[in-house]
């Protein structure tokens, strides 16, 4: 009897043994289960937090399609005969991200052959400072030559314009406005491969482009302002030749570009160039006047060159209307217009006249063209254009480039896709 009590007790002692062992085993393998699950939550958790590469990454870009119809001084080397082309204006993409204080974009263009046609770094960190960028920009000079292409009120900039900007250029600069007086400078420093230049000097020095400009915008309500701008610009030549010809005369596939300073004489050698520009602004709600004035200055190798000293000068007027009611975007902070903020089945009529006169005693053409011009916003994306110009070209070199061809006439068309 006592020893069956004693087996008893022994089992018993053996089944509690033996559970205890279980439940520690479960216990520890439970214990592990809640260790691997809290870790894939913390996996989870950073994954979901850590920033990806495409984080706050901004692409878009635009496709600019026209169709140029012309004929007379532009096509004066057949004779004036009419002539035509289709071809893609623009083919546009970019890349662009903000880092806290430090922004960059990288615009490329694909029309022709695959060109950078901006690469910028900024910095906006500094406090009741200036923005400071470098990279390859655009340059401050004239407000329509600053104007985005995907904004401007005609399809192709004034005669002035593609005359005096040398649009983007590597270097570096600062900018900074003050919304109080609405007051904006900008300075920077460039390498001047633009005009003719090479960029460099005999000894393989660069050759160094400054350029300023100041803008007050003392009005600029919903729809209502008045901007006022000048620039100005210095540019070492070290004695390469200066480009013959400035402008195609506001039409772009042209076998003649009409504004030519050589034409009838030579080109000729330049120590360094200035120019200066003023500019003026005035929008009453769907009506936006803008107007420009320009001169370059030459200072050549040979002093007793006839061109050296010599001034040209220019000037473009645009008057543009909604007739829809919108009314453009004025940007102070880059003291530009933009198309108005989420236009949508709209229509715009504009006109414009310019002239740029290019001709010296001997040589050079003088070239004033009229345009007028119609556009249609189907949205914020999507824009027809279309545009009809007339120049009128004169000056002792005249004969030379055109013969008797002196008017010519154009019509040309754009279809424009943001995306």
């Amino acid at each position: 009897m006592m020893r069956s009590s004693m087996t008893v007790v022994l089992v018993f002692v053996g089944l509690w043994l033996t559970a205890g062992a279980r439940a520690d085993d479960e216990l520890s393998r439970l214990k592990q289960q809640i260790e691997e699950l809290n870790q894939k939550v913390d996996a989870l958790n950073q994954r979901e937090t850590a920033p990806a590469p495409w984080d706050g990454l901004e692409i878009g870009g635009a496709l600019q399609l026209d169709y140029n119809h012309f004929d007379g001084a532009y096509n004066a080397t057949h004779e004036g005969r009419t002539g035509s082309d289709l071809f893609p204006r623009r083919v546009r993409a970019y890349i662009g991200s903000e880092h806290g204080d430090w922004d960059y974009k990288l615009l490329m263009d694909f029309s022709d052959d695959a060109e950078i046609v901006m690469a910028r770094l900024r910095y906006s960190g500094f406090e009741r400072g200036p923005v400071v960028q470098l990279g390859k920009l655009r340059e401050d000079i004239s407000l329509e030559a600053l104007s985005s292409s995907a904004h401007l009120v005609m399809i192709e900039r004034s005669s002035l314009a593609n005359t005096v900007s040398p649009y983007f250029r590597w270097g570096a600069s600062a900018y900074q406005f003050f919304p109080s007086s609405g007051l904006r400078y900008a300075f920077g420093v460039y390498k001047n491969d633009a005009f003719g230049d090479s960029g460099k000097d005999d000894s393989e020095r660069l050759n160094y482009a400054t350029s300023g400009r100041l803008t007050w915008a003392p009005k600029r309500e919903q729809g209502e302002v008045l901007h006022l701008g000048l620039w100005a610009s210095y540019r070492d030549m070290s004695g390469d030749e200066l480009s013959a010809s400035w402008a195609r005369g506001e039409v772009r596939e042209t076998p003649v570009r009409l504004v030519d300073y050589a034409a009838g004489g030579a080109p000729v050698a330049v120590d360094h160039l200035t120019q200066q520009g003023l500019e003026l602004a005035a929008q009453w709600h769907s009506l936006l006047f803008q107007a420009e004035y320009a001169r370059r200055e030459l200072s050549t190798e040979d002093s007793a060159s006839d061109l050296d000293g010599r001034d040209f000068d220019g000037y473009s007027a645009s008057l543009s209307y909604f007739l829809t009611g919108e009314a453009r975007t004025y940007k102070a902070s880059q003291g530009v217009f933009r198309q108005p903020d989420g236009v949508r089945n709209a229509w715009e009529v504009a006109a414009r006249t310019s002239r740029v006169d290019a001709s010296s005693a001997n040589q050079g053409t003088d070239v004033t063209s009229h345009t007028l011009g119609l556009s249609y916003y189907y949205d914020t994306n999507l824009k027809f254009m279309l545009n009809l110009i007339r120049s009128r070209v004169s000056g002792p070199g005249a004969p030379a480039l055109v013969g008797n061809e002196r008017d010519a006439n154009a019509v040309v068309l754009r279809t424009q896709y943001q995306f």
